[in-house]
């Protein structure tokens, strides 16, 4: 089959969604006006441990617009059937409303309903509640409570690491600290659900709608197809709407005992209790080496925090155990219960607490062998994945390390800490590898070709800012052989043909792929048309023969012989042509798949203050076929954003007391705002990985963040001949 030209894939087109958003008519979750909507509050725990024994609603309900009040005592039944499909954690997700338990700090435990929000507010601050607290366990770094679960456990071993460090030459011992971070999107959580009968419909800010429609149809014992999930637009969200939260039962438990559609939005605070948070780690890692830097053995003993009532897992043990040539590793992870609600993947998961770990472990060895960063990095470069002995689909982390260098101008640094300055400033510059697995998921998409050459192309997946819309419009526009301004993407309704969550930088592999088959199958079937019409000019040419440009069917190297799509279904009296593909990953794959970053930063730290500003930074990525390059582009400057809030600024901080978060807003809880961001530059090689998927693309939303943040610290530490192993980096631990 001659191969479709490729005019929007690799095109730098801006968003086509982007209009919508400047001028407002993008519709977000809570954006929706449904008929006869009413308003909710929900009522948080003042407690972290402990027993509800008593909830005065009199206040609350005796004002005007209330339409009730409901929590456990007004007996509220729910299924709460078993669900894994989104419920991917060992244990039991909250039950909302249903016994007199208080979990965590910030737990729901009633929501008021009235007609505006500003009453429902009101009557929400005058429900008291009293309870039979308990003293909570929230600090990681003690022991759990004595009646609480032991810490899960989570071992791996390769060779003999033990052994292998009494032997090194080099032996390196060190303890770093990572705080909790929360997501804090531009667009906080809501959800609108209404009822039809026994039909629920619900609005949701979410990066699953299937998964959040088997939730709901879980939690209410319905059939799955009686729930319709819509979530067309995402403010952000980093992860945070992956599951479906207590917020989102509590709205439509609220819409059905009231009988009326009803709007429930969190407020900033509130997001901070109860969607999530990267959890706060305590890591212990040893190394060996030889004296001429190349890795013996590793060994990393890690804890980090999760709830009582579910196991929250994160890919925190693979870069330890792939990154580099290391013969003999060993990993001991622990999954520490405490009295707060579950964690959830933040961008980057895992791999971001294990990079910042792993990479400033091996800016400490290059400095104490005296070799460059980059090199010492070179010198372990595995051949193959060693802990699957897979070759690698591509790794071109070198070449990574080799553009960047000259790009960055490396080589012009002098490799002594605290030896460059610029006035009352220190300077210095970092790297650190950025590294990400090549996550894949099954996906269907369903294409339809209509009569005046335009096409509608759709997949229950969702663009959380990372421009899906345009790079799913951008694969299928080429598969049809359209102009971009042809084709329209729909997203966001579980009505439509399964996808995954968007979330591991699944979304262009698999929903790309996916979109890619059925718009391949639309074109065959309009050219299988063609060639078997006796009154079409491309009547009995090979049908591999035929490619579609603009809209046109034509003989690859004869323009002259063809039609439009327009042309072929008026005189076939066709108003459409339709096509439904799939995308499949393999079971088993027989590489070694990741996606690879080479982070370069150049820090300025006040002598005297300790404070740090970012002055540039650059990255240098190997994912494959870039299908946006200005969503690419996008994407790096976002986790590079990330990446310095989680260095510099980002940090939860909980009264161990009480389990409360006392920096619960924006204005203590620090991001990166835009007189924090420097000049960042990103650049991708140039290639595509058909190991991977049939599109040739990789890991990338997650990847970006990666490296960010020991790229930063490594370079905190070349300004100021001071090691921190601690994030954030304060000015306290500089001055």
């Amino acid at each position: 089959m001659s191969p479709q030209p490729q005019a929007a894939v690799g095109a730098p087109l801006s968003r086509v969604d982007g209009r919508l958003k400047v001028t407002g008519q993008a519709k977000y979750a809570a954006d929706h006006d449904i008929d006869g909507v009413v308003h909710a509050v929900v009522v948080d725990s003042s407690v972290a441990r402990g027993r509800i024994t008593g909830i005065d609603t009199r206040a609350a309900n005796a004002q005007r617009g209330v339409l009730g009040v409901i929590s456990h005592l007004d007996k509220p039944k729910l299924a709460y059937r078993e669900n894994r499909v989104s419920n991917a954690f060992p244990g039991e997700r909250l039950h909302v409303f249903q016994d007199d338990a208080v979990l965590f700090f910030g737990q729901p435990v009633a929501v008021v309903v009235a007609t505006t929000l500003e009453a429902a507010q009101h009557a929400a601050s005058l429900v008291k509640v009293s309870y039979d607290a308990q003293q909570p366990s929230t600090d990681l770094t003690r022991s759990p409570a004595q009646d609480g679960p032991a810490p899960f456990e989570a071992p791996y071993k390769r060779g003999d690491a033990q052994a292998a460090l009494g032997a090194a030459d080099v032996r390196m011992e060190m303890t770093y600290r990572l705080s909790r971070n929360h997501h804090n999107p531009m667009e906080t959580h809501a959800t609108i659900a209404r009822w039809d009968g026994d039909k629920l419909t619900v609005w949701d800010k979410t990066q699953w709608v299937i998964g959040t429609q088997n939730e709901l149809a879980a939690v209410f014992g319905i059939p799955l197809e009686n729930v319709r999930v819509l979530s067309p637009f995402i403010g952000g969200a980093f992860g945070s709407a992956l599951r479906a939260w207590p917020h989102v039962t509590i709205a439509a438990l609220a819409a059905r005992e009231i009988g009326r559609p009803v709007k429930l939005a969190l407020t900033r605070r509130q997001m901070f209790f109860t969607v999530g948070y990267r959890p706060a780690y305590e890591y212990k890692l040893r190394l060996g080496s030889t004296r001429r830097g190349r890795l013996t053995a590793m060994t990393h003993d890690f804890k980090y925090e999760t709830s009582r009532y579910e196991q929250f897992w994160e890919a925190n043990q693979a870069l330890g155990q792939m990154l580099y040539a290391v013969p003999n590793v060993s990993q001991k992870a622990q999954m520490v219960p405490l009295d707060a609600s579950t964690p959830l993947w933040m961008r980057g998961p895992g791999y971001s607490s294990a990079a910042f770990v792993i990479e400033t472990a091996m800016d400490e060895l290059a400095y104490k062998l005296g070799i460059d960063p980059i090199e010492l990095r070179l010198r372990n470069e595995p051949g193959e994945d060693p802990s699957t002995q897979q070759p690698f689909s591509t790794r071109r982390l070198g070449e990574c390390f080799r553009v960047g260098a000259r790009a960055f101008g490396w080589h012009r640094r002098n490799p002594t800490p605290r030896s460059t300055r610029d006035g009352d400033w220190l300077i210095g510059t970092g790297v650190a590898t950025g590294c990400y697995d090549v996550f894949r998921g099954q996906a269907e998409a369903h294409a339809r070709l209509d009569a005046d050459g335009t096409a509608v192309v759709q997949s229950a997946t969702h663009d959380t800012g990372t421009g899906t819309y345009t790079s799913m419009t951008q694969v299928a526009a080429d598969a049809l052989g359209l102009t971009v301004r042809n084709v329209t993407f729909r997203l966001g309704d579980s009505a439509m043909p399964p996808a995954p969550a968007q979330g591991a930088s699944q979304t262009m592999l698999s929903v790309g792929s996916a979109v890619q088959d059925t718009c391949d199958k639309l074109r065959q079937q309009a050219i299988a048309l063609a060639v078997e019409d006796e009154r079409s000019p491309l009547h009995g040419v090979d049908a591999d023969e035929v490619v579609v440009r603009g809209g046109r069917l034509h003989v690859k190297g004869n323009t002259a012989r063809g039609e439009t799509y327009r042309q072929l279904l008026a005189r076939n009296n066709r108003t459409h042509l339709e096509a439904r593909g799939s995308y499949t990953p393999e079971e088993e794959s027989r590489f070694s798949m990741y996606g690879y970053a080479a982070m370069f930063a150049e820090v300025a730290v006040d002598a005297r203050l300790g404070l740090v500003r970012v002055r540039r930074m650059l990255g240098v990525y190997d994912v494959g076929r870039i299908i946006s390059p200005k969503l690419a582009e996008s994407q790096a400057v976002g986790g590079m954003v990330g990446g310095i809030g989680a260095a510099l600024l980002e940090h939860t901080v909980t009264d161990h007391r009480d389990g409360r978060i006392v920096n619960a807003n924006l204005a203590d809880y620090l991001v990166p705002v835009n007189a924090d961001i420097p000049d960042l530059k990103a650049v991708y090689l140039d290639g595509e990985d058909y190991k991977a998927g049939p599109i040739g693309v990789k890991s990338l939303g997650e990847l970006v963040q990666i490296g960010v943040a020991p790229a930063i610290a490594n370079a905190v530490f070349h300004a100021t001949g001071r090691r921190v192993r601690e994030l954030p980096i304060t000015a306290e631990a500089l001055m």
